[in-house]
């Protein structure tokens, strides 16, 4: 499936300018979506406008297929920004696709995670959600254990790496489809959730913006930064 267009947009606030940067893999890529705007970055940074009244500035720069050392070996060089307020990343499902050990990925995440500080500063980082594969209809039940279980060993892994590191965060809440319904509130089914069995589809990739907005404004680094 084709990546989303449109990959930067602005949401006019009345408090100051913040610039909001995307970096990931497929579901940041938006694909299952026409447009970013309608897809995980325009929606987070709708959320975002909307409960701190400032503009978001935001782009999203990601590819599907790629993992942690693509992004960083591919992605990070093509950063034309200098500078921004908030990044976050998207990684994980290709990873575990790719069996890398949880030492490797460790590694991997480290070295993005360093290369993002030395370009960025103290910019917050924020890792979202790893992909929840063990609800992925068009996977085999084999495929859900052996890769669902992977992604959620890497989940773990990265909840431990980002604790090294000064305003680095990870939201570790493994997703699933029925806890995530009853938290936001959605009238939908499982197949509601998807694009093509295993994309998000439209429904899913606003519906986790606004629970990622949620945990990124639970953070009280990040909302004294908000102001």
């Amino acid at each position: 499936m084709p990546e989303a267009i449109e990959p930067q947009g602005i949401c006019t606030g009345e408090r100051g300018c913040l610039k909001v940067l995307f970096i990931g893999e497929s579901t940041f890529a938006g694909v299952g979506v026409a447009t970013h705007e309608e897809g995980f970055a325009g929606t987070l940074a709708k959320e975002l406008c909307a409960s701190t009244r400032k503009t978001i500035d935001w782009r999203v720069y990601a590819r599907s297929g790629y993992t942690a050392k693509k992004v960083t070996e591919k992605i990070l060089p093509k950063i034309t920004e200098s500078s921004a307020n908030l990044i976050i990343v998207g990684l994980g499902g290709n990873d575990a696709f790719m069996l890398n050990s949880p030492r490797k990925w460790e590694a991997e995440v480290r070295e993005l995670i360093t290369n993002l500080k030395a370009k960025f500063g103290h910019t917050p980082i924020v890792f979202a959600n790893m992909p929840p594969i063990k609800e992925f209809p068009a996977f085999t039940a084999i495929i859900k254990f052996s890769i669902g279980n992977l992604v959620e060993i890497l989940g773990a892994a990265l909840a431990e790496v980002v604790k090294e590191f000064e305003n680095v965060y990870c939201n570790s809440e493994v997703l699933t489809l029925k806890e995530w319904i009853k938290k936001l509130n959605i009238s939908a089914n499982q197949t509601d959730f998807f694009s093509d069995g295993v994309h998000p589809s439209k429904l899913t990739y606003q519906s986790w913006g606004k629970d990622l907005s949620i945990f990124i404004l639970n953070q009280k680094a990040i909302k004294k930064f908000f102001g």
